[in-house]
């Protein structure tokens, strides 16, 4: 009985370890900044499990703005989220995207952007 216990908490548990996905990253520059609109694919079920932040980080992975998300989006996956006034080193060509959930934290995955010229 015990280990069917076990078993059956061990086959719930990956729906919760599913960390957020980048589905879509759009980043458009305006004027001395950028402008990036992120989709987000997440298992939401409520406050204690959600896709919470995505942030932009260079290729040495040093952050360079976070996107704080401020509620769940359980009715609306996937979700886009933008953040505006992102300020990128000169002759920087690429930047990485990388979302955070809760509990798990940031997805150890992140998704390379070629930035538009």
């Amino acid at each position: 009985m015990r280990y069917a216990l076990l078993a059956l908490l061990l086959a719930a548990t990956p729906a919760l370890a599913e960390p957020p996905q980048i589905d879509n990253v759009k980043a458009r520059k305006s004027g001395d900044t950028w402008r990036f609109d992120v989709t987000i694919s997440h298992p939401d079920t409520g406050w204690d499990h959600y896709a919470d932040a995505w942030r932009i980080l260079d290729m040495d992975g040093n952050q360079l703005a976070i996107r704080e998300l401020a509620h769940p989006h359980v009715e609306e996956q996937p979700f886009t989220r933008s953040l505006s006034g992102v300020r990128i080193p000169e002759g920087t060509t690429q930047v990485q995207v990388q979302a955070r959930d809760l509990p798990g934290g940031w997805n150890p995955g992140t998704t390379i952007i070629t930035l538009p010229r």
